[in-house]
């Protein structure tokens, strides 16, 4: 059995995070198994699960970036057992394949997920990306990339970059959908003409949930009855919630923390909201299209996101919350996918793990 490490700075349900274990999940456990890399002693979402799939967590806490990658050389050389390192750590990536080159790993796989970067606006964050993408390009041997922007973001300097699609099981995405429409309405009895809107992903600027708040605010005083639920945590979280609160949309919208339960979540929901100020290819939009749930999204994401099943709407962030709600009560009048067709469009398009882990168990076996 091969034992590939996994740089991930910590495995918490990210997009990214997910798509790992959704990989995790579904490779072949007689031929591979994952073990983690974190930089934080914080106990992670995922932790649990990976433990009982058979794998092992090892933590590096020195913030110095030089003595990090000398602890990581460290580490590889003590674990034989690793042939391959791949890392999903944006621009650290390279300083991480670095510390692999210098313990004689041959397979460095670099992982680009995003298209953006907003800890690094600064003139010395921009002198650390340059200097950050020469190396990736110089120890990679592999760069993957979850689509064409993110490739192009993070691999300026190659040409042969291999792109797996954010996978999912789309099957039971799709299943889940099916029986589930009443989710949300059942958990917090709802009436079946409440709207339901929902937003997914970590409560940060990027995800820029004071402006789905905006759009509540302009739901309420047209006398919609409406719910928004917000599923996630993050910095911004407590500031939600307080705006919530000032704003007087107590019952109408709500802080549900980390679930488990996204698909039935997603089924349960007549829309999501996406207003993120950038993405990548977020991985939740694959599960709602997966689920048939439509989703009005900024022009700030790639539009590779729209796998073309008529779910994914864009506006621009330079439109006003009242023109984004106008938008949603439209959008939300359309009538519903077939879901043997979205299942169809996303196996077809390279979408379900269970074709991809396939690909991924190849480059582990070159």
């Amino acid at each position: 059995m091969k034992r590939i490490l996994q740089v991930v700075g910590t495995m918490h349900r990210g997009g990214a995070e997910t798509m790992v274990m959704n990989f995790y999940r579904a490779i072949d456990k007689s031929k591979f198994n994952f073990d983690f890399v974190y930089f934080t002693d914080e106990k992670c979402d995922y932790d649990e699960e990976i433990l009982s799939l058979g794998g092992k967590i090892y933590r590096i806490l020195d913030k110095n970036p030089v003595k990090r990658i000398i602890a990581l050389t460290t580490l590889i050389k003590k674990n034989p057992q690793w042939d391959t390192v791949h890392a999903h750590t944006l621009f650290s990536i390279g300083f991480h394949l670095l510390a692999a080159k210098r313990a004689g790993i041959k397979k460095r796989i670099a992982h680009a997920h995003s298209t953006n970067d907003a800890a690094n606006q600064s003139l010395v964050g921009k002198i650390y990306q340059y200097i950050a993408l020469k190396f990736i390009n110089k120890y990679t041997t592999i760069p993957l990339a979850c689509g064409a922007a993110a490739a192009k973001y993070l691999y300026p300097y190659v040409s042969n970059t291999t792109i797996i699609a954010n996978s999912i099981d789309v099957h039971r995405f799709a299943d889940i959908a099916e029986q589930n429409g009443d989710y949300l309405r059942k958990e917090f009895n709802l009436k079946p003409e409440t709207l339901i809107l929902l937003q997914l992903g970590r409560l940060n600027g990027i995800k820029n949930p004071f402006f789905s708040l905006a759009i509540a605010t302009d739901l309420k005083k047209r006398n919609i009855n409406f719910r928004l639920f917000f599923v996630g945590k993050g910095e911004a979280r407590e500031e939600l919630i307080r705006k919530i609160g000032e704003h007087g949309l107590a019952e109408e919208c709500y802080c549900l923390g980390l679930r488990t339960d996204v698909a039935a979540l997603l089924a349960g929901s007549d829309l999501m909201l996406m207003p993120s100020l950038y993405e990548g290819f977020p991985m939740v939009l694959v599960e709602a299209q997966a689920s048939g749930t439509p989703a009005l999204i900024s022009d700030g994401i790639s539009p590779e996101v729209d796998l073309g099943i008529g779910l994914i709407d864009f506006q621009s962030l330079k439109n006003s919350p009242a023109h984004w709600a106008s938008e949603a009560l439209e959008i939300v009048k359309r009538k519903k996918s077939n879901a043997v067709e979205r299942v169809r469009i996303l196996e077809h398009l390279g979408f379900d793990v269970l074709s991809n882990v396939k690909r991924l168990e190849e480059l582990y076996k070159k």
